[in-house]
């Protein structure tokens, strides 16, 4: 299946925001840590900021591809 940047940021900020609901109480119920609760959200964050970065930068990315399978054919 494929699914768009678009789709896939949106069900990255998904996650991000369930995690900042359920973590605070999985802490509190000594279920996780708080270091580890910010990690796995920081995790969550840095792939949102890549998903972005592609967003941005995607016609240049499909035109160097497109120049790369040009030159090699």
């Amino acid at each position: 299946m494929k699914v768009s940047l678009i789709g896939q940021i949106a069900e990255v900020d998904r996650e991000i925001a369930l995690r900042e609901r359920v973590y605070p109480e999985q802490i509190r119920r000594g279920k996780m840590r708080q270091a580890e609760a910010e990690m796995l959200i920081g995790r969550m964050r840095a792939v949102r900021a890549s998903l972005s970065f592609l967003q941005d930068n995607e016609a240049d990315i499909r035109a160097m591809v497109a120049a790369r399978k040009a030159a090699q054919a």
